[in-house]
């Protein structure tokens, strides 16, 4: 075999060629619709040539009360996500790796299945849980307890509650799924150690297992950030393109197909472009604490 420094210079290349599948679809579905999209963000709403208007969109957008509205809702709704499922999800994960190998499989299939269905079926489910007095959540749960039934899709104040607990009956599962295969992934020799030191499932919880899973957790936060921003047949479905009573669940993603419904392309663009700089100050913020937190 040839040293590194003795390899050809063509075989210096062959990892990028293997690259060039992945470079092309990313140029091809990312920064191609990105391109377009800011130069549409600057060109007066309609269809064919439209005017130059260059940041009036943006300077727009900063005096729209739906605007912020929807931002803050997506931002609620994504960070009561992260806050809900990632404990959730470790908890469960812990629960099947202490269970029977046997039931494993069985277990770990029902908690994917929610995100194996797809999101516009889940949607229709979810319209079954929520409809009013007559639904599930109202009937087995609600009720039961001798509370007033709540009506999720018509109250204000529950409106954003209904789409966190959709996304959570969807997301908790999967998320079950890798938190579960990092701590498969955990050397024994860690555990064999940290029982020399003590014997508490805790101590060896928290100064083994948790450390060990802070990489699987960011990309499980990452995830679901991401998921949070661009969440929209759930929504969609639940509350038929519309924000619900007072917009209490209007979401950034429906807000830009409202103004695609009426043709106003530039100022859906400004919308989604607007985003951008919010992801990646997110993304860097969860970086930036896993680092704090190594």
């Amino acid at each position: 075999m040839l040293a590194a420094d003795q390899r050809t210079p063509g075989a210096r290349w062959t990892p990028f060629f293997f690259l060039l599948p992945f470079l092309f679809f990313l140029l091809l579905f990312w920064l191609i619709p990105l391109i377009g999209g800011v130069q549409m963000s600057l060109h007066a709403n309609g269809l064919g040539q439209a005017e130059y208007v260059g940041l009036a969109h943006y300077e727009a957008l900063a005096n729209d009360e739906r605007y912020v509205t929807a931002l803050r809702n997506s931002f609620v709704y994504t960070l009561a996500s992260v806050v809900v499922i990632v404990p959730l999800a470790l908890w469960l994960a812990h629960l099947l790796r202490a269970s029977f190998r046997r039931l494993r499989p069985v277990l770990t299939f029902a908690l994917l299945l929610p995100a194996l269905t797809p999101p516009s079926v889940l949607a229709v489910l979810f319209l079954m849980v929520f409809h009013g007095r007559n639904g599930l959540l109202n009937q087995l749960f609600v009720m039961p307890l001798s509370f007033e039934p709540v009506n999720w899709l018509k109250d204000p104040n529950f409106i954003l509650s209904g789409l966190v607990l959709q996304t959570v009956w969807r997301w908790t599962g999967f998320m079950t799924f890798f938190i579960l295969a990092g701590m498969e992934g955990i050397p024994r020799v860690y555990y064999e150690a940290a029982r020399l030191a003590t014997g508490s499932r805790w101590q060896h919880f928290w100064h083994v297992t948790l450390p060990q899973l802070r990489p699987v957790l960011l990309f499980v936060a990452v995830y679901l950030v991401v998921d949070g921003f661009s969440l929209f047949s759930g929504a969609f479905v639940l509350l038929g393109g519309s924000g619900g009573t007072a917009d209490a669940g209007l979401l950034t993603v429906t807000y830009v197909f409202q103004k695609m419904r009426f043709f106003e392309y530039g100022t859906a663009s400004a919308i989604s472009i607007s985003l951008l700089p919010l992801m990646i100050f997110a993304l860097s913020g969860l970086l930036f604490l896993r680092r704090r937190t190594a």
